[in-house]
């Protein structure tokens, strides 16, 4: 199985199942000299963590992360750091009365075509269980943007037909992240978190699940990230979070309202304040040709609800053979996904963002572009 890594000069490589004995995550790209330990990584965990409220899976896992490399005297040393969780709370058992039937909406069909071998084992590779992964690096990444003034922030913005209100880009970012973390579902929007949580609590009384939006921005950017042509800032986030299990859709700036725009509404027009060009709106979402621009990043992740579902549904098993797919009695699993989505697009984000802000620091050997003092 190939792909495993991502990333260009700041690289990850994550490895492990769901069920397994551990999942973890080697870093190799992270500059020497950057303050880190255990606890800004666990903290990171902590916000993906399940079994903290009724809205997500029950499956008890602490995540907590050990550094086993790349870190001396409290500080990264430039060789690769290696960070493991070990699993606690996995029920292999719920697995085995439904091993050999296709689950609608799982990996159990195309990773036993492509592989000839698939773990059952809570979806093993393909389980959202490696997301922790990702987090636990995002952690790493969000620490050397802040050595840079950079800040990224994801929350929940929709979850089936409810939407939260719009955050205006120009707010604080300290302010909407402090807001995301004090909701448990990861919404700002206090007033329309209450009407998602009544959304998620009808789902599962119905046996179903829901879908959901995550939105993500960046503030303090430089103008320069990202290159072109195949590695347009825009382009690499979109395959981050379309790598993110469930995900189904991605926009940057307007996204698709774009396409019912006219040119005039969609242009962002420039302007000069203190001598630093600006631009006055971002319907671009921070990125002109595929290169940031100084204004906050913007967009957003689309999930799909849940494919675990209460609900008997028919299929066949591996033979092929007509069956229905019933989750077994005490199966774990969440009724929107897109709630613990928040700290991964967060992460994902994140890193995208150090690997292009590394790559820019070889873009060019003169100062940057700045208007001249009349």
């Amino acid at each position: 199985m190939a792909s495993n890594a991502f990333g260009n000069l700041f690289r990850l490589t994550s490895w492990g199942e769901s069920h397994g004995k551990a999942i973890g995550v080697v870093i190799d790209g992270c500059p020497a000299g950057l303050p880190l330990n255990t606890d800004d990584i666990n903290a990171a965990l902590a916000r993906r963590a399940p079994g903290k409220t009724p809205y997500t899976t029950p499956r008890q896992e602490a995540d907590i992360a050990e550094i086993y490399s790349g870190v001396f005297n409290g500080k990264t040393t430039g060789a690769p750091i290696s960070i493991i969780i070990f699993n606690k709370d996995a029920d292999s058992s719920k697995y085995e009365p439904i091993k050999n039937i296709l689950r609608p909406g799982h990996a159990t069909f195309t990773y036993t075509e492509k592989y000839g071998i698939y773990d059952y084992r809570g979806g093993g590779r393909a389980s959202a269980r490696e997301t922790a992964c990702r987090v636990a690096a995002g952690a790493v990444a969000k620490k050397i943007l802040l050595h840079f003034n950079i800040q990224t922030c994801a929350w929940l913005t929709a979850v089936g037909d409810v939407n939260a209100t719009q955050l205006n880009i120009d707010m604080d970012i300290t302010q909407i992240e402090r807001a995301t973390l004090q909701n448990d579902l990861f919404c700002p929007d206090a007033a329309a978190a209450q009407n998602m949580q009544a959304a998620i609590q009808a789902a599962m009384a119905a046996g179903d699940s829901l879908g959901g939006i995550v939105a993500f921005t960046a503030h303090g950017l430089p103008v320069g990230l990202g290159d072109p042509v195949y590695e347009k800032l825009e382009a690499n986030l979109a395959r981050a979070m379309l790598s993110i299990p469930a995900s189904k859709g991605f926009e940057i700036g307007e996204g698709f309202r774009a396409a019912h725009m006219t040119g005039s509404a969609h242009n962002d027009l420039f302007t000069a304040k203190n001598n630093v060009i600006q631009t006055r709106t971002n319907h671009a979402g921070g990125t002109l040709a595929g290169i940031s621009t100084g204004m906050p990043l913007l967009g957003c992740v689309a999930f799909k609800p849940p494919s675990s579902i209460q609900q008997p549904q028919s299929s066949v098993d591996i033979a092929g053979a007509a069956a229905e797919f019933v989750l077994p009695p005490g199966s774990r699993h969440d009724p929107c996904v897109a709630i613990r989505a928040v700290p991964v697009v967060d992460a994902m984000c994140a890193l995208v963002l150090v690997d292009a802000l590394l790559m820019n620091r070889a873009a060019k050997l003169d100062i940057p572009f700045a208007l001249q003092d009349a």
